[in-house]
């Protein structure tokens, strides 16, 4: 098959090993193993070379969480790879090996798809299991476009609108490409809907325009720019044959791009950019590929003509930060960016980078807001700031108690701090 033939030679296997704590199957086994067990384990996925230099896209779930990553390419070469950047929200990774004018896949677009028009799925199922490193290939047709996947609760979090083919995808072919009849590819296989364990024709595939959007922010900046409008939504009541048209705005924030254009709760939103909404993953599904810039058209029941609101970056990427301490840096909370990250506390720092090193020290994580240190309410980042360097210029040991907010619960966190 010519298209195969096109994309094969970008197709990549990868091995990863990570360290995992070994947790006890029984309770005899939990008596002699130590409390801090951990095993080496290793990984398989797939993954392709966008470009001649050696860059690699595949799925997060595929390298999360590796502390070595082999890459093999077609041709039984072995190479080390280092990872660009990875986003869990929408299970796009990227990796960089070294080399020079390495097959590139040739680059299509999930614009557009035929329900029914041929699909092949390329990848390295079993990988190290067989003799050769060529990928495998399996052929079908695109069965659906824009599913969205509720996760199970192994899985970690929604897939939104996927690519559904009948292309047998297998354990392995997480992040190989999906690709069309012309040899483009159309998107990177991610998962499959099975009870045995095997393909049973449900496959699905991130949409390749969106993964490349992703993919060029992790190498541009490291990090996903995503952008905020300033609004949530909830369902709306279904009619008597269950079905649903729309989704209700349930808050608008203050101050936000969609307060600006005049949009207030309760408003039914019926499509937005042009797709319509029956569910609130809907709306979600839209704005993950939103950039700051960007203006979206949405139609509201019973408006005249849609209302255009452009969107923001989110508000904590644009909020001043704070460097507290070295590789701790903080954030002021505001009324945007408790709506953003659904924070209780009414004033507050943020955390919003810190390094492995000082969260193993001090038991904080990016995103907890710290709301008090000993009996002195926070207000802002400087004023945890200040606390740090008043602490940098004494001797001694000094007990603190910080009072901090976490995924909406509070906890109090004693350090004994040395001087």
């Amino acid at each position: 098959m010519q298209a195969a033939g096109r994309v094969a030679p970008s197709v990549v296997s990868i091995l990863t090993l990570r360290t995992e704590r070994v947790r006890p199957r029984t309770l005899w086994e939990g008596f002699f193993l130590p409390p801090d067990a951990r095993q080496r384990s290793s990984g398989l996925g797939s993954g392709f070379l966008i470009d001649a230099d050696g860059t690699i896209l595949t799925n997060d779930h595929v390298v999360r969480g590796a502390e070595r990553i082999m890459v093999t390419l077609p041709d039984g070469r072995d190479l080390e790879a280092e990872l660009v950047g990875t986003d869990e929200v929408t299970d796009v990774a990227v990796l960089r090996v070294a080399g020079e004018n390495l097959p590139a896949a040739p680059i299509g677009t999930s614009e557009g798809l035929i329900i029914g028009e041929w699909a092949v799925a390329i990848g390295n199922p079993f990988g190290n299991l067989f003799s050769n490193s060529e990928p495998t290939v399996t052929a079908g047709v695109i069965s659906a476009v824009g599913r969205h996947i509720v996760p199970s609760s192994e899985d970690r979090g929604f897939y939104l609108g996927m690519i559904q083919t009948d292309a047998s995808i297998n354990p392995g072919n997480s992040g190989g490409p999906l690709v069309n009849a012309l040899g483009q590819v159309i998107g990177v296989n991610a998962s499959i809907f099975t009870r045995s364990g095997g393909s049973e024709g449900l496959g699905f595939a991130i949409p390749i325009d969106r993964a490349l959007r992703v993919a060029d922010d992790l190498v541009r900046h490291g990090e996903v720019r995503r952008a905020w409008l300033g609004l949530d939504v909830e369902p709306v009541e279904a009619d008597p044959w269950g079905r649903t048209r729309g989704v209700r705005v349930s808050r608008v924030v203050e101050g936000s791009p969609a307060a600006r254009a005049g949009i207030r709760p309760g408003a039914r939103l019926l499509e937005a950019r042009g797709s319509r909404l029956t569910a609130p993953l809907d709306f979600e599904d839209v704005l993950l590929d939103l950039r700051a810039g960007d203006e979206i058209a949405l139609s509201l029941e019973g408006a005249p003509r849609p209302v255009t609101v452009r969107a923001e970056a989110l508000p904590t990427s644009r909020a001043e930060r704070v460097t507290a301490l070295q590789d701790l840096d903080l954030i002021t909370l505001t009324p945007q960016v408790r709506a953003q990250r659904g924070i209780v506390s009414e004033a507050g720092a943020m955390i919003v980078s810190i390094s492995p090193e000082l969260e193993a020290q001090l038991g904080f994580r990016e995103g907890d807001v710290i709301v008090r240190i000993n009996n002195v309410a926070i207000q802002s980042a400087e004023d945890a700031a200040r606390v740090f360097r008043e602490l940098r210029g004494q001797s001694g040991r000094i007990r603190l108690r910080f009072v901090i907010e976490r995924n909406g619960d509070y906890g109090v966190r004693d350090l004994m701090w040395r001087g």
